[in-house]
């Protein structure tokens, strides 16, 4: 499945910060999931059960940081496990929506997930290519 960063769309960003677009889900299967704010169709097991999925629709929000508990104790949780097993941080991917814009974000997100070999975007999970499988490595100018 080829994916380009065009393929990259701001439907795809969860009311956590997750750019769904650059999740394994996306990158590797043949029937992607919908993303976060459309169906569960696709979405992996830990998705579907996502208690701030659950929690963002009770409080009729479609963004985390619009709540007035925000950061509350499950985007810390999410926040920490991301910053350690990813090194990329979702209230900072929230902050940059709220204050610049979610064009702004995604094109920051198509800059920096944009395998620099092929064009194909890059999985937040492994660094790797959804093309070329090729695996990447941040730099200051983007993935190698």
């Amino acid at each position: 499945m080829m994916m380009k960063e065009s393929d990259i769309e701001a439907i795809m960003f969860a009311p956590c910060g997750m750019n769904c677009k650059v999740c394994y889900k996306h990158c590797y299967h043949k029937k992607p999931c919908d993303g976060c704010l459309k169906s569960d169709r696709g979405k992996p097991e830990h998705c579907r059960r996502c208690k701030i999925k659950d929690c963002v629709k009770a409080r009729d929000l479609s963004y985390c940081y619009a709540c007035s508990d925000y950061p509350c104790k499950l985007i810390k949780n999410l926040e920490n496990s991301y910053k350690k097993r990813y090194q990329a941080s979702l209230m900072e991917n929230s902050e940059i929506v709220k204050n610049q814009g979610l064009e702004v974000f995604m094109e920051q997100q198509k800059k920096k997930y944009t395998c620099s070999t092929c064009g194909g975007v890059i999985s937040i999970h492994d660094k790797a290519c959804s093309d070329c499988q090729e695996k990447a490595f941040p730099t200051e100018k983007g993935w190698v």
